[in-house]
């Protein structure tokens, strides 16, 4: 028979826990039984949870999860989904004010895990674009082109114009590759070199084109590709 949450010894339960050793000190399953509150009949949070992370692969499985496939699954629905989606989106905001305070061009890692967590698992290709002060601190971070599964239609005359519009001195531009990898393809070296000579046309410089894959970024400029 399935064991009650009430009935585990205090130090076992997932909020007692991460209240007395804080958040880090808990499994996946246990983080997500917090959020999930309540199992099914017959099955407690937690054990509902490992098999909801069973069957979705993993964290991630579950956060890229369609609202079908996540509404199909035993516990879940749709206002389990509406909150995942608040929660993921409330973390990239936190990650993005974050980012904000931070020097970007001497922070490349900052840079990467960012762009990753953005882009990682989007469906279709997305181009995106980070839009640098003078002093290359981030002003915003704005997705430009949405497009299939094989490509984005890219304009450079919109990607200057929004450059302009938000005073920016520099660029770095970043999407990408739904099939996980992250090697640049040949048509993204020639619309770089386009966005690149459109920009320079009002002095603003572009500092890097990310092209982001299974959890990888791959740099232009480490490439030595602009």
């Amino acid at each position: 028979m399935n064991m009650k949450l009430q009935d585990w010894p205090d130090q076992d339960r997932p909020r007692e826990k991460l209240l007395a050793r804080g958040a880090q000190s808990l499994s996946e399953a246990e983080l997500l039984a917090i959020f999930l509150r309540t199992g099914v009949q017959g099955i407690n949070a937690v054990d509902l949870s490992r098999q909801v992370l069973q069957n979705f692969g993993s964290l991630r499985g579950l956060f890229a999860a369609s609202r079908e496939d996540f509404c199909a699954a035993k516990g879940l629905g749709n206002a389990k989904y509406v909150q995942l989606q608040a929660v993921l989106e409330m973390a990239r905001r936190y990650f993005q004010e974050t980012l904000l305070r931070k020097d970007v061009f001497t922070s490349a890692q900052d840079t990467r895990r960012f762009l990753v967590s953005q882009l990682r698992d989007e469906p279709n290709e997305v181009f995106a674009m980070l839009l640098l002060d003078s002093q290359h601190r981030l002003i915003a971070f704005k997705p430009m082109f949405f497009g299939t599964l094989d490509a984005a239609s890219v304009y450079p005359r919109v990607l200057v114009k929004t450059a302009l519009d938000a005073k920016a001195a520099a660029v770095i531009l970043a999407h990408n590759h739904p099939s996980g990898v992250a090697e640049p393809s040949q048509a993204d070296r020639l619309i770089t070199r386009r966005i690149v000579d459109a920009m320079a046309l009002l002095d603003i410089r572009v500092l890097d084109h990310f092209v982001i894959g299974d959890g990888e970024a791959v740099s232009f400029a480490e490439r030595g590709l602009l």
